[in-house]
């Protein structure tokens, strides 16, 4: 399964797509990634409780990767709020390991499945009417932001995305324009995505029956593809998303993550 050329030409498609939309929308790809890592992994025999944790475990170990490129990019047009970025990190790694190590090892796949599809799309909604929120609304001060990173973390833990699904909303919430939200949001899927990937490979080493070349629910070969592709093309969404208008790139942001939490729901009912 590690050579297939027809695996491979997936993987790689999937990188490049991923890559581009991190870059363009500040997910960290994950949102893209768990429901197509979920079919191929599906498609090539693997059992259907391991299909779910293994694609959000092996999509949060890119975006490692994948936000480090789309960072690089955000930065140099000096878009990623780096105060926030200081502020939200404690949270978010201690968010994430507790997600990893803890809860995601205990819970069943379909009910991972079904948690992703509701909450993605709760956030898709807040993100399509564009609600503007009061001109009063400040960032909140270290604690608010301690208690938003580790919300941010777990949540992300759960789902295996890089938090853009959630930090993006919260800062346009709290008055973050939406272009200075998605730089920032690449910014933290490193720290994301990093204490989470430390987690799922704790967590699923003594598992059995895993796939040929997994590292806990991480599977290897999809990681390496996957973020190899994805580094090229993040940077390339980065530029995208400076200039696209703020209303269109939230619809972009919100029709896609309601089309994916559409299959995320009938993958969990599916398979409960």
């Amino acid at each position: 399964m590690f050579l297939e050329p027809l695996l491979i030409l997936e993987l790689a498609t999937l990188g490049l797509c991923t890559g581009f939309l991190a870059g363009l929308l500040g997910i960290g790809g994950g949102m893209i990634m768990v429901p197509f890592m979920t079919i191929i992994l599906t498609n090539r025999g693997v059992a259907p409780e391991l299909t779910i944790k293994m694609a959000i475990a092996t999509s949060m170990a890119t975006i490692v990767f994948t936000s480090i490129s789309s960072v690089r990019a955000h930065h140099k047009r000096e878009a990623v709020r780096w105060d926030l970025v200081k502020k939200l990190t404690p949270g978010i790694v201690l968010g994430g390991m507790v997600a990893s190590m803890g809860v995601f090892a205990l819970l069943k796949g379909s009910s991972l499945a079904i948690f992703f599809a509701l909450f993605v799309s709760f956030s898709a909604t807040q993100m399509f009417l564009d609600k503007k929120p009061p001109p009063s609304r400040d960032i909140p001060g270290t604690f608010g932001l301690l208690g938003a990173g580790s919300a941010i973390g777990f949540l992300s833990g759960l789902v295996g995305a890089g938090g853009g699904f959630i930090s993006v909303p919260f800062m346009t919430w709290v008055n973050v324009s939406i272009h200075n939200a998605v730089a920032t949001s690449a910014a933290l899927g490193f720290p994301i995505a990093l204490a989470s990937a430390t987690g799922y490979i704790l967590s699923g080493l003594s598992l059995e029956h895993l796939p040929p070349y997994s590292l806990g629910y991480i599977w290897l070969p999809g990681l390496l593809v996957i973020a190899t592709c994805s580094v090229s093309t993040a940077p390339l969404g980065a530029k995208a998303a400076h200039k696209l208008p703020v209303k269109r790139l939230k619809r972009i942001f919100a029709s896609i993550l309601y089309l994916l939490a559409a299959y995320m729901l009938f993958k969990g009912l599916s398979t409960s």
